[in-house]
């Protein structure tokens, strides 16, 4: 059997079209709006030895952390059987944060295993000190659920008892039976499509072409590093706090680009964070996998072809993080929003450390937040919950103007539509618009944040975990930056400025002001 770039480029498709039908399969049955309004979900398919083959356009930060899930999945359980689903959520096994719920799913053909198909969506509430789940926690108890991998089917028997465990600890169960559900319809899709891609092509054409694909995507990368002078490139930012104190944290990023001489055991480019700050009490710490997500998007920036989403593009990237450092912390530290805020800051000291070594090339720093929104309590006998990460401004680059109001980086999701949050939660938004003259000033504009102002229809807790409200994201090349972002409640009708995190509790009438930063402008 031979491998040509025309059977390549149709198997790439094929591949991806598995993760992105299981996409859709998840979007159209779930219940939430988190998932089926605002898109938080990855869906992927990997090999017998858990090599991811394709994923689907979908999250960024679970680029490198959904491997690492199913390689813990794997590793749980000595056999598998056609029907089978794993269950998990555990950062210190491959997630992110507990919403974050992992599904793994083998595939078996008359060959035997074939492969793997996996999903992953935020779910509004897996327990917790707050509704939401993202806490301003101390440790990671306090944050949900923690499900390690446990079989939620075996030979396509439902776990029960599984079930009613994590439905008992949510705010929200019936919302977390219906998206559970909407996940399995996603497994069994992807499952439908990988075998039914080995029937009409043979397993052996199929693994062929799936290892072709991981060499292929490792020679574009390797492409893609070539063009990066060689030598040694750092920056260094912050995070302004973690939920109980409001001090810097510094994050410290080396790159050294090795000589092509030095590359001979294959890898090109080496990532350091030795310098960052060690783990700390709140809930700001990132684990490993989410710290190697935002590391190997930023190199597949640079590409100026599409790569191939695959872990062969991972191959010529080393990282490297200390472990008891806030990007590598000792279990139980508290993560709920590392996958969110300090994932951002990552991919700010990667491409400014970039930006050093191919000047002209990198744009300015985008708003470096998600601006992570959760509201919850109860309204007419039943429990709400809401979450949402909000927009704001992307920096501006050598090709024009940063775009206003957008996700940017590790989130790729998109905004819950007013008429949605309205129609379902006791909430109305009052305000939703462009923040005028928030993006960083240069040759190019950085982009504009968003002001977006609820009200609050009944009483509720109130959690907001947001960055870039002291240091402002970084402009480029002679840009400046852009504005920092604002939180404010009003209280009986006195403004009252909150930090960049906080939980508070609301009564009807009261109001959350939410204004996002700007992007850095670029060049003079």
């Amino acid at each position: 059997m031979t491998v040509d770039p025309i059977s390549l480029e149709v198997f790439r498709n094929l591949f991806a079209s598995v993760a992105e039908e299981m996409g859709v399969t998840l979007q159209r049955a779930a219940f939430s709006p988190n998932i089926r309004e605002r898109l938080d979900f990855s869906c992927a398919v990997f090999d017998a030895q858990a090599r991811m083959i394709a994923q689907a356009a979908h999250i960024p930060v679970h680029l490198g952390s959904m491997p690492a899930s199913v390689e813990a999945a794997i590793a749980a359980f000595e056999s598998f059987a056609s029907g089978d689903v794993i269950l998990l959520n555990d950062p210190y096994r491959g997630g992110t944060h507990l919403p974050d719920i992992t599904m793994v799913s083998p595939v078996f053909s008359g060959a035997g295993l074939i492969g793997f198909v996996a999903s992953r969506a935020h779910h509004a509430d897996v327990g917790g000190m707050s509704p939401g789940s993202l806490p301003l926690s101390t440790e990671l108890y306090q944050e949900g659920i923690i499900i390690p991998p446990v079989k939620l089917m075996t030979a396509g028997v439902m776990n029960d008892a599984v079930l009613a465990l994590i439905t008992a600890n949510s705010r929200g169960p019936d919302e977390r039976i219906g998206d559970l559900q909407a996940q399995l319809a996603a497994q069994r899709i992807g499952e439908r499509r990988l075998l039914a891609l080995t029937e009409s092509h043979g397993a052996a054409l199929v693994l062929e072409h799936a290892a072709a694909l991981l060499a292929y995507s490792r020679r574009m990368t390797e492409a893609v590093i070539a063009t990066i002078p060689s030598g040694v490139y750092r920056f260094e930012d912050a995070l302004e706090g973690d939920g109980q104190t409001e001090s810097p944290i510094p994050i410290r990023c080396t790159i050294t680009v090795h000589p092509a001489e030095d590359t001979s055991e294959g890898e090109m480019l080496t990532v350091d964070f030795t310098g960052t700050a060690p783990q700390v009490l709140g809930n700001v710490n990132a684990v490993e996998a989410i710290v190697r997500s935002a590391t190997w998007y930023c190199i597949r920036l640079l590409a100026t072809e599409d790569v191939p989403v695959n872990q062969g593009c991972f191959a010529p990237v080393r990282v490297i993080v200390p472990p008891g450092s806030l990007l590598n912390p000792a279990f139980p530290a508290a993560v709920a929003v590392g996958n969110t805020e300090t994932g951002q800051r990552v991919v700010d000291v990667v491409l400014g450390a970039l930006s050093l070594a191919l000047p002209g090339r990198i744009p300015a720093a985008s708003q470096g937040t998600m601006n992570n929104v959760t509201i919850g309590g109860m309204y007419q006998g039943r429990a709400f919950v809401y979450y949402e990460t909000i927009g704001g401004g992307h920096g501006a680059g050598p090709g024009g103007d940063g775009l206003s109001a957008r996700h940017s980086h590790m989130t790729n999701t998109r905004n819950t539509p007013v008429e949605a949050l309205e129609s379902g939660l006791p909430l109305r938004v009052l305000e939703y618009g462009l923040r005028e003259e928030s993006g960083g000033v240069g040759l190019h504009q950085g982009g504009e944040g968003i002001r977006r102002v609820y009200e609050f229809l009944s009483a509720a807790t109130v959690t907001v975990n947001s960055e870039r409200r002291m240091l402002s994201p970084y402009g480029t090349a002679g840009g400046t930056p852009g504005q920092v972002g604002r939180n404010t409640l009003v209280v009986d009708g006195l403004h009252q400025s909150m930090s960049a995190k906080f939980t508070a509790s609301v009564k009807p009438g009261d109001r959350l002001i939410v204004e996002t930063p700007g992007g850095g402008g670029w060049g003079r």
